[in-house]
Protein backbone atom coordinates (compact mmCIF):
# COMPACT_ATOMS: atom_id res chain seq x y z
CA UNK A 1 0.00 0.00 0.00
CA UNK A 2 2.95 2.31 0.56
CA UNK A 3 4.23 1.36 -2.28
CA UNK A 4 0.69 2.25 -4.48
CA UNK A 5 0.41 5.43 -2.37
CA UNK A 6 4.21 6.99 -3.29
CA UNK A 7 3.16 6.48 -6.96
CA UNK A 8 -0.28 8.39 -6.56
CA UNK A 9 1.53 11.14 -5.00
CA UNK A 10 4.09 11.19 -7.80
CA UNK A 11 1.42 11.09 -10.10
CA UNK A 12 -0.46 13.94 -8.80
CA UNK A 13 3.03 16.16 -8.40
CA UNK A 14 3.69 14.95 -11.75
CA UNK A 15 -0.29 16.68 -12.59
CA UNK A 16 0.58 19.97 -10.82
CA UNK A 17 3.48 20.62 -12.35
CA UNK A 18 2.34 19.88 -15.60
CA UNK A 19 -0.64 22.43 -14.95
CA UNK A 20 2.10 25.22 -13.67
CA UNK A 21 3.90 24.39 -16.87
CA UNK A 22 0.63 24.83 -19.04
CA UNK A 23 0.25 28.19 -17.11
CA UNK A 24 3.32 29.38 -17.99
CA UNK A 25 3.51 28.22 -21.70
CA UNK A 26 0.08 30.85 -21.81
CA UNK A 27 1.86 33.71 -20.75
CA UNK A 28 4.27 35.02 -23.08
CA UNK A 29 8.30 35.33 -22.13
CA UNK A 30 7.65 38.85 -22.25
CA UNK A 31 4.84 38.92 -20.05
CA UNK A 32 6.76 36.25 -17.47
CA UNK A 33 9.84 38.90 -17.44
CA UNK A 34 7.19 41.72 -16.72
CA UNK A 35 5.49 40.20 -14.00
CA UNK A 36 8.98 38.62 -12.24
CA UNK A 37 10.86 42.26 -12.60
CA UNK A 38 7.62 43.72 -11.36
CA UNK A 39 7.40 41.25 -8.60
CA UNK A 40 11.53 42.11 -7.51
CA UNK A 41 10.72 45.73 -7.72
CA UNK A 42 8.95 44.71 -4.92
CA UNK A 43 10.93 43.22 -2.63
CA UNK A 44 12.18 46.53 -1.67
CA UNK A 45 8.80 46.64 1.23
CA UNK A 46 10.71 44.22 2.78
CA UNK A 47 14.21 44.81 2.36
CA UNK A 48 13.84 48.89 1.93
CA UNK A 49 14.61 48.85 5.80
CA UNK A 50 16.39 46.37 6.35
CA UNK A 51 18.91 47.39 8.92
CA UNK A 52 22.30 45.06 9.10
CA UNK A 53 23.90 46.97 11.71
CA UNK A 54 25.20 45.06 15.15
CA UNK A 55 22.88 45.95 17.95
CA UNK A 56 25.30 45.25 20.41
CA UNK A 57 24.25 46.13 24.17
CA UNK A 58 21.58 48.53 22.79
CA UNK A 59 19.20 45.89 22.35
CA UNK A 60 17.77 42.79 20.44
CA UNK A 61 16.62 41.47 17.26
CA UNK A 62 13.23 39.31 17.76
CA UNK A 63 12.70 36.88 14.21
CA UNK A 64 9.42 34.34 13.92
CA UNK A 65 9.84 32.01 11.42
CA UNK A 66 7.49 29.02 10.16
CA UNK A 67 10.27 26.11 9.34
CA UNK A 68 7.55 24.49 7.33
CA UNK A 69 7.76 20.99 8.71
CA UNK A 70 11.03 20.32 9.84
CA UNK A 71 10.57 16.64 10.73
CA UNK A 72 14.02 14.30 12.40
CA UNK A 73 14.04 11.56 9.74
CA UNK A 74 13.44 8.92 12.30
CA UNK A 75 9.55 7.65 12.88
CA UNK A 76 8.10 8.40 15.76
CA UNK A 77 5.34 5.88 16.80
CA UNK A 78 3.17 8.28 18.29
CA UNK A 79 3.27 11.06 15.89
CA UNK A 80 1.51 11.32 12.32
CA UNK A 81 5.13 11.93 10.94
CA UNK A 82 5.49 8.71 8.38
CA UNK A 83 5.65 10.79 5.47
CA UNK A 84 8.77 12.80 6.67
CA UNK A 85 11.03 9.57 7.31
CA UNK A 86 13.42 7.85 5.09
CA UNK A 87 11.38 5.57 4.00
CA UNK A 88 8.14 7.62 3.75
CA UNK A 89 6.25 9.34 0.63
CA UNK A 90 8.14 12.67 0.73
CA UNK A 91 11.76 10.57 1.43
CA UNK A 92 12.65 12.43 4.06
CA UNK A 93 16.58 11.83 4.33
CA UNK A 94 19.44 12.62 6.70
CA UNK A 95 21.37 14.72 4.22
CA UNK A 96 17.93 16.77 2.88
CA UNK A 97 17.49 17.14 6.83
CA UNK A 98 21.14 18.91 6.95
CA UNK A 99 20.14 20.71 4.00
CA UNK A 100 17.26 22.14 5.55
CA UNK A 101 19.00 23.10 9.11
CA UNK A 102 22.28 25.03 6.84
CA UNK A 103 19.05 26.97 4.81
CA UNK A 104 17.56 27.84 8.43
CA UNK A 105 21.15 28.56 9.78
CA UNK A 106 21.47 31.12 6.35
CA UNK A 107 17.93 32.55 6.69
CA UNK A 108 19.30 33.37 10.57
CA UNK A 109 22.24 35.18 9.41
CA UNK A 110 20.91 36.91 6.66
CA UNK A 111 17.99 38.45 8.95
CA UNK A 112 20.58 39.37 11.71
CA UNK A 113 22.67 40.92 9.21
CA UNK A 114 26.22 42.30 11.44
CA UNK A 115 24.76 40.54 14.32
CA UNK A 116 22.67 36.86 14.51
CA UNK A 117 19.19 37.46 16.37
CA UNK A 118 18.66 37.34 20.06
CA UNK A 119 15.61 35.60 20.00
CA UNK A 120 13.82 33.53 17.34
CA UNK A 121 10.57 31.39 17.51
CA UNK A 122 9.43 29.00 15.38
CA UNK A 123 6.59 26.74 14.46
CA UNK A 124 5.96 22.99 12.68
CA UNK A 125 8.56 21.54 14.62
CA UNK A 126 8.83 17.70 15.47
CA UNK A 127 10.93 17.68 18.13
CA UNK A 128 13.10 19.51 20.50
CA UNK A 129 15.95 17.61 18.94
CA UNK A 130 15.55 19.84 15.51
CA UNK A 131 16.07 22.46 17.83
CA UNK A 132 18.82 21.45 18.98
CA UNK A 133 20.51 20.19 15.84
CA UNK A 134 19.79 23.28 14.35
CA UNK A 135 22.00 25.22 17.43
CA UNK A 136 24.73 22.60 17.18
CA UNK A 137 25.10 21.42 13.94
CA UNK A 138 25.14 24.47 11.82
CA UNK A 139 27.82 27.11 12.37
CA UNK A 140 24.97 29.07 14.84
CA UNK A 141 26.52 26.75 17.47
CA UNK A 142 29.39 29.57 17.78
CA UNK A 143 27.03 31.95 19.24
CA UNK A 144 25.94 29.99 21.94
CA UNK A 145 22.12 29.49 21.39
CA UNK A 146 19.96 27.74 23.82
CA UNK A 147 16.07 25.83 23.44
CA UNK A 148 12.88 25.99 25.21
CA UNK A 149 10.63 23.58 23.93
CA UNK A 150 7.70 21.37 25.51
CA UNK A 151 5.94 19.03 23.55
CA UNK A 152 2.33 19.18 22.66
CA UNK A 153 -0.75 16.92 21.70
CA UNK A 154 -1.13 17.94 18.15
CA UNK A 155 -2.07 15.16 16.39
CA UNK A 156 0.53 15.98 13.63
CA UNK A 157 3.49 16.22 15.77
CA UNK A 158 4.73 19.59 14.74
CA UNK A 159 5.24 22.28 17.88
CA UNK A 160 6.40 25.41 18.60
CA UNK A 161 9.95 26.38 19.64
CA UNK A 162 12.27 29.02 20.95
CA UNK A 163 15.98 29.42 20.79
CA UNK A 164 17.87 32.35 22.51
CA UNK A 165 21.48 34.18 22.85
CA UNK A 166 22.08 33.64 26.57
CA UNK A 167 23.89 36.90 26.42
CA UNK A 168 21.67 39.15 24.97
CA UNK A 169 18.47 37.52 26.67
CA UNK A 170 18.88 36.08 30.42
CA UNK A 171 16.50 33.21 30.51
CA UNK A 172 13.95 33.37 33.62
CA UNK A 173 10.97 30.97 33.28
CA UNK A 174 8.62 29.72 30.84
CA UNK A 175 4.96 27.75 30.26
CA UNK A 176 3.36 25.95 27.71
CA UNK A 177 -0.34 26.79 27.52
CA UNK A 178 -2.11 24.00 27.19
CA UNK A 179 -4.91 23.95 24.76
CA UNK A 180 -8.19 22.20 25.89
CA UNK A 181 -11.44 23.18 23.47
CA UNK A 182 -14.58 23.01 25.54
CA UNK A 183 -16.81 22.43 22.57
CA UNK A 184 -14.48 19.35 21.75
CA UNK A 185 -12.47 17.53 23.99
CA UNK A 186 -11.18 15.39 21.14
CA UNK A 187 -9.85 17.93 19.13
CA UNK A 188 -6.04 18.57 19.71
CA UNK A 189 -3.62 21.30 18.72
CA UNK A 190 0.11 23.14 19.25
CA UNK A 191 0.40 24.35 23.06
CA UNK A 192 1.41 28.27 22.73
CA UNK A 193 4.99 29.00 24.32
CA UNK A 194 5.40 31.77 26.86
CA UNK A 195 9.16 32.90 27.60
CA UNK A 196 9.95 35.51 30.12
CA UNK A 197 13.28 36.81 30.24
CA UNK A 198 15.92 39.75 30.75
CA UNK A 199 16.74 41.62 27.73
CA UNK A 200 20.35 42.65 28.45
CA UNK A 201 20.17 42.65 32.10
CA UNK A 202 17.51 45.28 32.08
CA UNK A 203 14.05 45.04 31.36
CA UNK A 204 11.94 41.95 31.54
CA UNK A 205 10.17 40.40 27.93
CA UNK A 206 7.71 38.06 27.92
CA UNK A 207 6.96 36.28 24.45
CA UNK A 208 4.26 34.26 23.10
CA UNK A 209 5.44 31.73 20.47
CA UNK A 210 2.01 30.47 18.39
CA UNK A 211 0.71 28.37 16.02
CA UNK A 212 -2.87 28.69 15.98
CA UNK A 213 -5.26 25.73 14.56
CA UNK A 214 -5.47 25.93 10.63
CA UNK A 215 -7.89 26.63 8.84
CA UNK A 216 -8.83 23.40 7.42
CA UNK A 217 -12.56 22.87 6.86
CA UNK A 218 -12.96 26.99 5.93
CA UNK A 219 -12.67 29.95 7.36
CA UNK A 220 -16.06 30.03 9.26
CA UNK A 221 -15.99 26.54 10.62
CA UNK A 222 -12.49 26.31 11.88
CA UNK A 223 -12.65 29.83 13.13
CA UNK A 224 -13.77 29.28 17.04
CA UNK A 225 -10.91 27.55 17.32
CA UNK A 226 -8.67 30.38 16.63
CA UNK A 227 -10.59 32.68 18.50
CA UNK A 228 -10.52 30.19 21.81
CA UNK A 229 -6.76 29.96 21.40
CA UNK A 230 -7.08 34.46 21.22
CA UNK A 231 -8.92 34.48 24.17
CA UNK A 232 -6.54 32.26 26.52
CA UNK A 233 -3.30 34.79 25.65
CA UNK A 234 -5.76 37.64 26.12
CA UNK A 235 -6.42 36.05 29.40
CA UNK A 236 -2.71 35.78 30.09
CA UNK A 237 -1.65 38.97 28.92
CA UNK A 238 -4.72 40.79 31.44
CA UNK A 239 -2.74 39.09 33.98
CA UNK A 240 0.68 40.52 33.27
CA UNK A 241 -0.83 44.01 32.69
CA UNK A 242 -2.56 43.65 36.35
CA UNK A 243 0.83 42.44 37.51
CA UNK A 244 2.41 45.70 35.97
CA UNK A 245 0.86 48.18 33.62
CA UNK A 246 4.29 48.57 31.81
CA UNK A 247 4.82 45.34 31.23
CA UNK A 248 6.66 44.17 27.94
CA UNK A 249 4.86 41.52 25.42
CA UNK A 250 5.64 40.37 22.37
CA UNK A 251 2.89 38.04 20.57
CA UNK A 252 4.09 36.60 17.46
CA UNK A 253 3.32 32.90 15.29
CA UNK A 254 1.51 31.89 12.45
CA UNK A 255 -1.97 32.51 13.35
CA UNK A 256 -3.88 31.01 10.60
CA UNK A 257 -6.13 34.45 10.38
CA UNK A 258 -5.64 37.99 9.19
CA UNK A 259 -4.80 41.16 11.45
CA UNK A 260 -8.51 42.05 10.72
CA UNK A 261 -9.88 38.67 11.62
CA UNK A 262 -12.38 38.29 15.14
CA UNK A 263 -9.58 36.06 16.55
CA UNK A 264 -7.44 39.39 16.74
CA UNK A 265 -9.30 42.17 16.47
CA UNK A 266 -12.08 41.47 18.90
CA UNK A 267 -10.39 38.98 21.42
CA UNK A 268 -6.80 39.41 21.48
CA UNK A 269 -7.52 43.12 21.27
CA UNK A 270 -4.99 43.84 18.70
CA UNK A 271 -5.29 47.30 17.19
CA UNK A 272 -4.39 48.15 13.78
CA UNK A 273 -3.98 51.49 13.89
CA UNK A 274 -1.28 53.23 16.47
CA UNK A 275 -3.91 55.90 17.24
CA UNK A 276 -6.34 53.65 18.51
CA UNK A 277 -4.20 51.94 20.96
CA UNK A 278 -4.84 52.89 24.55
CA UNK A 279 -3.43 51.11 28.05
CA UNK A 280 -3.81 47.61 28.17
CA UNK A 281 -4.10 47.18 24.28
CA UNK A 282 -1.72 45.64 22.03
CA UNK A 283 -0.36 46.71 18.61
CA UNK A 284 -0.45 44.14 15.29
CA UNK A 285 1.52 45.84 13.07
CA UNK A 286 0.65 43.27 10.31
CA UNK A 287 -2.89 45.23 9.99
CA UNK A 288 -0.45 48.13 7.95
CA UNK A 289 2.14 45.70 6.12
CA UNK A 290 -0.77 43.80 5.05
CA UNK A 291 -2.36 46.32 2.88
CA UNK A 292 0.47 46.20 0.59
CA UNK A 293 -0.86 43.33 -1.92
CA UNK A 294 2.55 42.98 -3.84
CA UNK A 295 4.15 41.21 -0.37
CA UNK A 296 3.27 39.06 2.50
CA UNK A 297 4.74 36.09 4.15
CA UNK A 298 3.14 33.97 2.50
CA UNK A 299 1.24 33.08 -0.89
CA UNK A 300 -1.91 31.05 -1.45
CA UNK A 301 -3.30 30.55 -5.15
CA UNK A 302 -1.70 33.32 -6.39
CA UNK A 303 -2.15 36.01 -3.33
CA UNK A 304 -0.02 37.24 -1.17
CA UNK A 305 -1.12 37.07 2.56
CA UNK A 306 -0.07 37.77 6.20
CA UNK A 307 -1.11 35.20 8.43
CA UNK A 308 2.10 35.93 10.62
CA UNK A 309 1.77 38.21 12.92
CA UNK A 310 4.40 40.78 15.38
CA UNK A 311 2.17 42.35 18.14
CA UNK A 312 3.75 44.07 21.01
CA UNK A 313 1.76 45.61 24.16
CA UNK A 314 1.24 49.03 24.63
CA UNK A 315 5.01 50.34 26.95
CA UNK A 316 6.59 48.76 23.76
CA UNK A 317 5.23 51.83 21.73
CA UNK A 318 5.25 54.28 24.33
CA UNK A 319 7.57 53.64 26.74
CA UNK A 320 10.07 57.03 26.19
CA UNK A 321 12.08 56.79 29.75
CA UNK A 322 15.98 56.82 29.43
CA UNK A 323 16.84 53.01 29.42
CA UNK A 324 13.64 51.19 29.03
CA UNK A 325 12.75 48.91 26.26
CA UNK A 326 11.07 49.73 23.42
CA UNK A 327 10.07 48.76 19.93
CA UNK A 328 11.98 50.44 17.15
CA UNK A 329 10.56 53.31 15.43
CA UNK A 330 10.37 51.06 11.94
CA UNK A 331 8.47 48.54 13.12
CA UNK A 332 7.90 45.43 12.36
CA UNK A 333 9.38 44.02 9.19
CA UNK A 334 9.10 40.74 6.18
CA UNK A 335 12.31 39.27 5.36
CA UNK A 336 11.81 39.28 1.51
CA UNK A 337 15.82 38.29 0.53
CA UNK A 338 15.54 37.26 -2.90
CA UNK A 339 17.39 33.84 -2.25
CA UNK A 340 13.89 33.04 -0.08
CA UNK A 341 11.82 33.29 -3.50
CA UNK A 342 11.56 31.35 -6.84
CA UNK A 343 9.49 32.19 -9.64
CA UNK A 344 5.68 31.62 -9.32
CA UNK A 345 5.44 30.27 -13.18
CA UNK A 346 1.55 29.44 -12.19
CA UNK A 347 0.21 32.95 -11.22
CA UNK A 348 3.11 34.80 -12.28
CA UNK A 349 5.83 36.67 -10.26
CA UNK A 350 7.67 35.20 -7.38
CA UNK A 351 6.83 32.74 -4.06
CA UNK A 352 8.32 31.39 -1.06
CA UNK A 353 11.06 29.13 -1.83
CA UNK A 354 9.40 25.87 -0.13
CA UNK A 355 11.17 22.39 0.35
CA UNK A 356 8.53 20.48 -1.33
CA UNK A 357 6.00 21.41 -4.35
CA UNK A 358 3.27 19.13 -3.09
CA UNK A 359 5.36 15.60 -2.69
CA UNK A 360 8.22 17.13 -4.99
CA UNK A 361 11.44 18.05 -3.19
CA UNK A 362 12.91 20.96 -4.07
CA UNK A 363 15.24 21.87 -1.52
CA UNK A 364 14.48 25.59 -0.78
CA UNK A 365 13.87 26.93 2.41
CA UNK A 366 10.07 27.27 3.31
CA UNK A 367 6.34 28.28 2.24
CA UNK A 368 6.77 31.34 4.87
CA UNK A 369 8.64 34.45 4.90
CA UNK A 370 10.40 35.08 8.40
CA UNK A 371 9.42 38.08 10.00
CA UNK A 372 11.07 40.26 12.72
CA UNK A 373 11.16 43.81 15.03
CA UNK A 374 13.83 45.42 16.86
CA UNK A 375 13.50 46.23 20.58
CA UNK A 376 15.93 48.73 21.19
CA UNK A 377 16.50 50.19 24.82
CA UNK A 378 15.79 54.54 24.60
CA UNK A 379 19.15 56.58 24.62
CA UNK A 380 17.69 59.90 25.44
CA UNK A 381 14.42 60.89 26.98
CA UNK A 382 12.22 64.25 27.27
CA UNK A 383 11.02 62.36 30.57
CA UNK A 384 12.28 61.61 33.71
CA UNK A 385 15.72 58.84 33.71
CA UNK A 386 14.62 55.60 34.49
CA UNK A 387 16.53 55.25 37.44
CA UNK A 388 14.54 58.02 39.03
CA UNK A 389 10.96 56.44 38.19
CA UNK A 390 12.62 53.09 39.79
CA UNK A 391 13.52 54.79 42.83
CA UNK A 392 10.18 56.51 43.19
CA UNK A 393 8.80 53.06 43.32
CA UNK A 394 10.79 51.55 45.46
CA UNK A 395 10.37 54.53 47.96
CA UNK A 396 6.12 53.70 47.50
Amino acid sequence: MRIIGFIFMLLIGNFAAAQEDTAAVEASPDQRQQKLESAESHLALGLNDHDGSPRNNNGIRVVFYNAENLFYPENDSIKRDDDFTQNGLKRWTFFRYQQKLNNIYKVMMAIGGWEPPAVVGFCELEHKKVLEDLINKTPLKKFGYRVVYEESPDRRGIDVGFIYRPSKFKYISHEAIQVDFPFDENLKTRDVLHVQGQVLGKDTLSVFVNHWPSRWGGQAKSEPKRVYVASLIRQRIDALYQANPNVKVVVMGDMNDYANNKSLIEVLKAKGTLEAVEKGDLFNYMEALSKNWQLGSHKYQGHWGTLDHIIVSEPLLNDNRKGFLRAAKDGAHIFAARFLLEEDTKNLGLQPFRTYAGPRYIGGFSDHLPIYIDLMYNAESDLEDADKIEAEDIEE
